[in-house]
């Protein structure tokens, strides 16, 4: 039997080594047939194919005060705009719902829609409209350039209650561009919200995608922005407003937009700025650049100036005027009166600074605001680029001229949460001789309690129909005779007024089995004159019934579809509504409003069934250039012993007028 090998360490060391040589190495170098690791899922824009929105809370931090009930915060953000669609997305804007009490403070690369400036609090929401840039170009356009598909805002400003690590996000954000419909979002960690925007199939966007510009929209007031002239370094610009509602008209009208590229105006044809100022430029670094232009000629370096309107006196000014629709004390009336005074124009030189100076660089101004005396505020959108304007050439020849570009900005009436009205409506009849006067504090009162010396909760009184004719500050002892003779509480202290420096009544004149009549006094306390004034009457079921008016020019409006109110203005040579003037004798006569009036008629023809003296005899709206008027909340009540009050009249005339006597 043959006796085991005997290995010597050293050729057990020679075999370890063969084997070590021998052992291929795989971990470190992988063959043709190793896998690779799977890739990373596609992020969440990447799955949208249409507009993806997301709003990101990027930091938070407390700031001063201390507040345990209501502390705030200072909070970052950035909202997101990524166009993944087929086509070009044009004029994007974003709806952000916010939900703690937020004041914005600053936000790049956008503007609000409403043509709000910052800071601003937007705790109820708002829009943001892309600025400098407000166009979006699709992924197919560009290759994939992000940059030319994507906007980014930066947000800055200030919540209330949700300290950090807590997140304040919005409760919805949504592609507010027409033709876009967005589900509802969804959260995505702690801090980001975002949503998908797909096209709406029922919208028909083909003018946006086949047509270069967006087409022109309506509105109650459109204001284009044409540029006519351009140079390297300054350009031409017509701006005209135009009105578009039957109820609307601007009256010494005042218009405002915010320059966002430091440029200036030089001169200006048809309108002027309310103050005359050059100082900014002198101090800023349009006179480092333009050292030798002489800024003493310069009408307005403001950031954002403050436009008015010249008067008819300087219509054929060579220097000033010469401007289709210019200079007209800043009157814009409703086509329904006149359609040549339904626009107001001007003209204005813009210099531009740089990195602009070439003749293609053009940028409108932003954040539009127009108002007027005594009528209706507007909110006005963002300039929108639109297809060039088209002029009458000034050569007379049969051609039009086209600007060089063109932006619209559309304004619609609105009613400011805490805005008072500016007129108010009285109301009485026939069967009751007392008026329902205005509501008290109707177009506001003093904020000042401690200096208040009359109520501002307490229900106006009713009054005698003498008291129409008499300023409020003067009907304190015909208010209270007439509460005594009517056995009718006073409250302590009394009833503020209206505050009002229009008011209208209405009083219920005839009810017969054909027809009935109402008459419309239209009174003027403030110090203005009123030219051109109209007011407007929206009934409920009575205005298909209208036959006249006696001595206004009055007719029927149809409004959203509904032929229920009815314009009237003065005659001419009746159309001016003259302020409140002294009486024959200042020092114990009161002051006399300025007035007009006239005799309604109607027929029951066409309005069979109405209830005349139970409501539908009364307006449901009114209007005074434009301007909804405060409305009483009752009726005059129609009392079974309504004859009786005559008599009564008769037993309060000798006390009435002795009292009229006193004052």
């Amino acid at each position: 039997m043959d006796s085991a090998p005997n290995f010597t360490p050293h050729f057990l060391l020679l075999i370890l080594s063969l084997l070590i040589v021998s052992i291929p190495l795989t971990s470190s170098q992988p063959n043709a047939t190793t896998t690779n690791p799977p890739p990373s899922p596609p992020s969440d824009s990447d799955l949208c194919n249409g507009v993806y929105v997301s709003y990101t809370h990027t930091k938070g931090s407390k700031i001063p005060p201390n507040d345990t009930s209501n502390q705030p915060y200072r909070f970052e953000s950035v909202i997101t705009v990524l166009n993944n669609g087929r086509d070009e997305l044009k004029s994007w804007r974003v709806f952000v719902k916010f939900a703690h009490k937020e004041i914005l403070v600053s936000a790049s690369n956008a503007v609000l829609s409403d043509g709000s400036s910052l800071p601003l609090s937007v705790e109820n929401g708002t829009v943001f409209a892309g600025y400098p840039s407000s166009d979006l170009k699709s992924a197919i356009q560009t290759a994939g350039d992000v940059t030319q598909m994507q906007a980014r805002v930066e947000l800055v400003g200030t919540q209330f209650g949700v300290s950090p690590p807590n997140v304040p996000l919005p409760k919805n954000i949504s592609l507010a561009t027409d033709g876009w419909k967005c589900p509802k979002p969804t959260q995505k960690g702690k801090n980001v919200l975002q949503v998908c925007c797909t096209p709406d199939p029922d919208y028909d966007n083909t003018d946006i995608i086949d047509n270069k510009y967006l087409p022109r929209q309506d509105g109650d007031l459109t204001i284009m922005y044409d540029v006519v002239r351009s140079y390297s370094s300054n350009y031409m610009a017509q701006v005209t407003m135009e009105n578009h509602s039957p109820l609307g008209r601007l009256d010494n009208w005042k218009l405002s937009f915010d320059w966002m590229r430091d440029e200036f105006i030089y001169t200006m044809k048809g309108a002027y700025p309310s103050a005359v100022d050059s100082s900014h430029c002198v101090d800023g670094p349009q006179a480092k650049y333009y050292q030798d232009l002489d800024f003493s000629n310069v009408l307005s370096c403001a950031r954002r100036p403050t436009i008015i309107d010249l008067p008819p006196t300087k219509y054929n000014d060579s220097t000033f005027g010469l401007i289709p629709f210019c200079c007209r004390n800043g009157t814009i009336l409703p086509r329904s009166m006149d359609p040549s005074k339904s626009r107001s124009a001007f003209q204005m030189q813009v210099y531009k600074m740089p990195p602009d100076l070439n003749i293609s660089a053009l940028s409108p101004p932003q954040n539009w605001r127009i108002n007027g005396t005594l009528n209706p505020d507007y909110k006005c959108g963002p300039p929108v680029r639109v297809s060039p304007s088209q002029f009458a050439d000034p050569s007379g020849l049969p051609s039009n001229k086209t600007a060089f570009a063109s932006w619209q900005v559309v304004c619609n009436i609105t009613q400011p949460k805490e805005a008072s009205p500016r007129c108010c409506v009285s109301f009485s009849a026939y069967f009751n001789d007392s008026i329902v006067p205005c509501k008290t504090c109707a177009c506001g009162c003093s904020n000042n309690k401690a200096a208040r010396t009359c109520s501002a909760t307490a229900p106006s009184l009713l009054l005698p129909q003498q008291a129409l004719l008499v300023p409020f500050e003067n009907r304190t002892e015909l208010t209270l005779a007439w509460a005594y003779l009517k056995h009718r509480p006073v409250p302590n202290p009394m009833p503020c007024g209206d505050n009002c420096g229009v008011s209208i009544n209405w009083h219920l004149a005839t009810d017969y089995r054909g027809g009935w009549t109402a008459r419309v006094t239209v009174f003027n306390w403030g110090e203005t004159d009123f030219v051109d004034w109209f007011t407007a009457i929206q009934m409920k079921n009575a205005a298909p019934g209208f036959e006249k008016a006696y001595s206004f020019n009055a007719t029927t409006l149809g409004i959203n579809g509904e032929n229920n109110t009815i314009f009237m203005e003065g005659l001419p040579g009746l159309n001016y509504l003259v302020g409140e003037r002294d009486g024959e004798n200042p020092l114990k006569n009161p002051r006399i409003p300025g007035k007009q009036q006239s005799v309604l008629s109607f027929t029951k023809k066409l309005t069979p069934g109405i209830n005349v003296p139970g409501g539908d005899g009364f307006p449901r709206k009114v209007f005074f250039n434009g301007e909804e008027c405060s409305l009483p909340t009752i009726l005059p009540m129609r009392s079974s012993q309504h004859r009786m009050h005559i008599s009564t009249l008769l037993l309060a005339l000798p006390v009435l007028a002795l009292l009229l006597l006193r004052a």
